[in-house]
């Protein structure tokens, strides 16, 4: 069984990148993609917030204790593969995708490849942390980097090489 509804809750808090046109519905198809790849089943909601690089340093340094800017953070409210339910809508809570927007333009530059797709791909990684992935486990490094590269496929964005993010 398919996940059934997907609602993708998308915030923009920064000023520094314009905020492309479409890239909402980008956004929602990573998060959707991710889970049918996945096989997830039923409802299941995702915040996603955009944030300067300022904002995602501090939040770095809060959550993790690293004082330097990266890319996206992943935010899950679940552990293998129990999550907390939304109580009005029933639907199973995956956490919050916090995205550098400066970063992602940074990093579209470098990989040469449009601005939206490091953001989509951004938001397939950070999704697949919120169901339990880690690419910092080695054994699970090949596996989340496969499942990246099908989502990517999947929604006809491809996948470059990448250097390795931490």
């Amino acid at each position: 069984m398919k996940a059934d509804k997907v609602r993708v809750i998308i915030t923009d808090d920064q000023k520094k990148i314009h905020f492309p046109t479409g890239l909402r519905m980008q956004i929602r198809r990573a998060c959707i993609a991710v889970l049918r790849n996945e096989d997830f089943s039923g409802d299941a909601e995702v915040a996603v917030t955009f944030v300067d690089n300022d904002e995602i340093r501090r939040l770095n340094k809060e959550y993790r204790d690293i004082d330097s800017v990266t890319d996206v953070l992943s935010f899950p409210m679940g552990e293998d593969g129990v999550y907390d339910v939304n109580p009005k809508t029933g639907a199973k809570m995956l956490g919050d995708v916090v995205i550098s927007m400066q970063k992602a333009h940074e990093q579209s530059l470098d990989f040469d490849h449009s601005f939206e797709r490091e953001v989509c791909y951004l938001t397939v990684h950070s999704v697949l942390h919120l169901l339990g992935y880690d690419h910092m486990v080695p054994e699970d490094k090949a596996v989340m980097r496969s499942k990246e590269e099908a989502v990517m496929q999947a929604m006809g964005l491809g996948i470059k090489p990448r250097r390795a993010t931490l």
